[in-house]
């Protein structure tokens, strides 16, 4: 910081020290005759280019020198060896999607944490099956995604995909069975199409009807140049700026072009207004077709529309059933969490 400190003066000093030191310089030769007034402009103009240049160098050092703290902490963390096994096996391209998920007995301790954030979770994925994961903050869902993807691999227990460990798969290949949206996203200063196919080279066909089953039919025939529409403007003028339920609709139109056979949605409507929210709800079998989707939300209500609801607690799984076998538990978990959210949804005049 010292030396960033340092040039970032010089910047300012060194000019204008320069600018004096040789107006000075000019201004006396021309006044002991050495060549005419003319040339007094001739030379200011092309010291004050000079002077330009200069500070553009030192300007650039001090960029640099602050960029470089930032650089170095990109490539140790890209330089941090990857210790996690990495199999063989070819992961089976069926065009059924006659894939299966099971946890058997999984536990898992992040690194450096004496807490399992999971403990001796098991469960079976069916086939086409809407897996809905609900539980309080801190209860394990967002880490049983994590594992699920092979983010990490479990402290105790085993993940098969069709009955085999899933360690013993090619990393690449496994995570082409996934297709997933965590809450982080991002988009891309590029196109609206490049930012739905993540690719430079995409089926414009497919693009739109990705955009059109995640509900952005209205936002595409607003934009000036359509599917060429760059999102932002840090690389285009013309470029827009999108909403954050825009944003999460990109998302998932993104997340429906990779064709996966498991989509997974951690909270996928979180930023969207109620109205948009059920018509993502209700269109969610259209949207999904014959995947297996699994996806995390807060709002149970969303939970209606799916086969099966696993309830987190504490990193466990406490509850498993439809949405009409888990409301009937009176005293459970599920019924719980119902309820708190049902209260603000009740009209006060009916109270």
């Amino acid at each position: 910081m010292k030396i960033g400190g340092l040039l970032r003066a010089l910047s300012t000093v060194l000019p204008v020290l320069f600018m004096g030191i040789v107006y000075l310089y000019v201004c006396l030769k021309a006044w002991a005759g050495a060549f005419g007034i003319g040339m007094v402009t001739q030379y200011v103009g092309a010291v004050t280019a000079l002077s330009g240049g200069m500070l553009g160098i030192l300007d650039g050092l001090m960029q640099a020198r602050a960029n470089a703290f930032y650089l170095r902490e990109l490539f140790q963390f890209l330089d941090i060896p990857n210790d996690m096994y990495q199999g063989s096996l070819t992961v089976e391209k069926r065009s059924d999607r006659k894939y299966e998920i099971e946890f058997r007995d999984v536990s898992f301790r992040y690194p450096g944490n004496d807490t399992y954030a999971l403990r001796n979770v098991s469960l079976k994925f069916q086939v086409g099956q809407r897996l809905a994961v609900v539980g309080q903050n801190g209860s394990g869902k967002t880490t049983f995604i994590k594992l699920l993807c092979r983010l990490y691999d479990p402290s105790e227990g085993v993940i098969l995909l069709n009955g085999i460990d899933i360690r013993k798969y090619n990393y690449r290949e496994y995570l082409s069975v996934f297709s997933v949206v965590f809450q982080d996203f991002q988009l891309l200063s590029l196109p609206l199409s490049q930012n739905v196919a993540a690719a430079e080279s995409y089926d414009e066909q497919w693009v739109l009807e990705c955009i059109s089953k995640a509900g952005l039919e209205g936002m595409l025939r607003d934009l000036p140049e359509g599917l060429d529409t760059c999102i932002g403007k840090d690389y285009e003028e013309g470029g827009i700026q999108v909403s954050g339920g825009q944003g999460q609709k990109i998302a998932i139109a993104r997340s429906l072009y990779k064709d996966a056979a498991f989509i997974i949605l951690d909270e996928p409507t979180a930023a969207l207004d109620p109205v948009a929210e059920y018509e993502i709800y209700t269109r969610f079998n259209e949207i999904v077709g014959d995947r297996t989707a699994v996806y995390i939300s807060h709002r149970l209500s969303s939970c209606r529309f799916c086969d099966e609801i696993v309830v987190f607690h504490e990193g466990r799984v406490i509850q498993q059933g439809s949405h009409e076998k888990l409301l009937s538990v009176k005293d459970g978990k599920y019924a719980e969490l119902w309820n708190a959210q049902a209260k603000y949804y009740v009209n006060e005049g009916s109270l």
